[in-house]
């Protein structure tokens, strides 16, 4: 068994479960339940969607950027061949033309802001109150096991959402340094009907309506892009799976001097996977089985984007649920020396790094990578292919229950080179902004994490606590802390932290069988926490030291520093 620990180091200012335990489905049904399987598709010959961009009002709150956004149902064609599915996405009012809101049904615009600048946005609620995927709902809410985690002793469990609501939603700002108000955590939540969920909030509450909420956000950020999402209470995964993501990119004017891709040449790709009913409509499968069967990027299946020959920037966010993506660009052999294309990583989700040249990379639920593609020594005609591989369902499981997904989409060099030459930098030759690293302290405040599902079908718990608890993460403000998760678990489990920022120290291998089994001593014994495995008797080197035997295969923790 392997398994994973991790640190981060918190700083002033500057979800996915994992199971223990493995099991033949993945939610509610039985072994005799057909699972939907999209029909057969034609690749690349529907262009990538590009999302639009809100367009922002400036009269409503002087000195910050002020946005309207409504979450509907609407209609989407994902594939030439299917037929047309009900979805549901953001629509930005235009507060030049307020009849024509700005957005494609799936998913929802891009708001495009400016470092340090606020922004206010206007989430309103005209979804309907019967859910899309209605049949999970009423398992949850029928107390299906696999679908209503139970809460470990002493604990009590509760179903996650009132009994007149089927349908609620909060939008989570996911990556940026906000504050807890305008946060977007699922307690936030609110309903079309104006139902709200316990710790419901918003700013200036005389300008909004019961199904509406006002959030700030500071983009106190580097530049970088961050995404936003439904994180409606118990019904996260079913809302973001409908349509409800965006992009959120934050800007500083100073990178207009860097000599990067713009316009037309920098590309967003939102990276999904999802399942089709014959007639087009989104079927909802993680009730039965890990990951879906089809890639979607911008809403379409198996795209294919026409390019020139020359530098692109590709801003790729995975929104997937639960699948990671292990890409790389393959070429004609006939093309280049190696099948594959190399790429320079710029980004990741905080921010600018020095340009670093690689053949592939693996990307986990939410995170966000920032790539230059070089085509430009791509003979017109060529086509490149956007290739997944050796990133099972649940990741790193080998070889993994869900379906396997190899081609995402293509880019084909087909248009000539426009403005005589590409005059971007080259990614040798880019100055991008430096991240400063930081530099822990010896007496710098250390907490532990363990994430942990310690029965088949046991709620996901932090340190064997519930979501539900009172949070033990209270740290003072403007102070640095270190944390260290522990993943004892069969599954990788990216993890984010709300309301601030913070870099990763390191990762570490530790003994994840042994510490799995005396982690659960420590939980069927009373949890004493004088009685608690101490980490650092886990690390391979000491653990063979004192035994002499050769120690399970491990996981390469992380450790993170986070900014406050």
């Amino acid at each position: 068994m392997a398994g994973a620990l991790g640190g981060a180091a918190m700083l002033p200012p500057g979800v996915l479960g994992a199971r223990a335990y493995a099991s033949p489905a993945h939610g509610s049904g039985s072994a005799d339940t057909p699972v939907p399987q999209t029909p057969p598709l034609k690749k690349y010959v529907d262009p990538l969607p590009i999302p639009m961009t809100a367009v922002p009002d400036r009269s409503v709150y002087p000195g910050a950027d002020y946005y309207e956004v409504t979450m509907r149902e609407s209609s989407w064609r994902f594939h030439r061949d299917l037929g047309p599915s009900p979805v549901w996405g953001y629509w930005a009012t235009n507060p030049h033309h307020p009849r024509k809101s700005i957005g494609m049904g799936y998913l929802g615009p891009t708001l495009d802001v400016t470092r340090d600048h606020p922004t206010v946005v206007k989430w309103r609620n005209e979804l309907p109150t019967t859910h899309m995927f209605q049949f999970v709902i009423d398992a949850i809410r029928n107390g299906d096991p696999e679908l209503t985690p139970t809460a470990p002793p002493p604990y009590t469990s509760e179903l996650p959402f009132p009994s007149n609501v089927n349908v609620w939603n909060v939008v989570h700002q996911h990556g940026g340094f906000t504050a807890p108000q305008s946060d977007g955590m699922p307690l936030q939540s609110f309903s079309p009907d104006g139902i709200h969920a316990e710790s419901y909030t918003t700013l200036d509450p005389s300008r909004v309506e019961p199904n509406e909420a006002i959030c700030a956000y500071t983009n106190h950020d580097h530049s970088c892009m961050l995404w936003y999402h439904d994180h409606g209470m118990g019904m996260t995964s079913l809302n973001v799976y409908a349509g409800l993501a965006g992009l959120y990119r934050i800007g500083d004017p100073a990178d207009e001097r860097l000599g990067l891709p713009r316009g037309e040449f920098e590309v967003p790709l939102i990276l999904q996977d999802r399942t089709f009913h014959p007639d087009g409509s989104l079927a909802y499968t993680m009730t039965l089985r890990e990951g879906e069967d089809t890639p979607v990027v911008n809403g379409k299946a198996y795209p294919f984007l026409a390019v020139e020959p020359r530098r692109y920037r590709l801003r790729i966010l995975n929104a997937s649920n639960e699948r990671f993506w292990r890409l790389r660009f393959d070429v004609p052999r006939d093309v280049l020396p190696q099948p594959t294309l190399p790429f320079h990583l710029i980004g990741t989700d905080g921010g600018f790094r020095s340009p670093l040249q690689m053949l592939n990379f693996l990307i986990s639920p939410a995170e966000r990578y920032d790539l230059i593609v070089d085509f430009s020594q791509m003979p017109m005609g060529t086509n490149i292919t956007l290739m997944n591989y050796h990133a099972p369902v649940h990741y790193p499981g080998m070889p993994g229950e869900g379906p396997e997904i190899s081609e995402i989409m293509q880019f084909q060099v087909t248009k000539p080179l426009s403005g005589g030459a590409d005059r971007t930098t080259p990614p040798k030759k880019l100055r991008l902004p430096a991240v400063t690293p930081v530099e822990p302290k010896p007496h710098t405040r250390r907490r532990e994490w363990v994430t942990y599902q310690h029965e088949l079908f046991g709620t996901m718990t932090f340190n064997a606590v519930p979501f539900m608890e009172p949070s033990q993460d209270f740290i003072e403000a403007g102070s640095t802390e270190i944390w260290e998760y522990i993943n004892p678990n069969h599954d990788a489990h990216p993890m984010h932290v709300h309301l601030v920022n913070f870099q990763i120290l390191n990762r570490q291998p530790i003994d994840a069988a042994a510490y799995q089994a005396d982690y659960e001593k420590w939980l069927d014994g009373g949890r004493k926490p004088e009685a608690r495995p101490v980490l650092a008797n886990y690390s391979p080197a000491r653990r063979s030291r004192r035994t002499r035997t050769k120690h399970c295969p491990t996981r390469t923790p992380s450790s993170r520093i986070r900014r406050r």
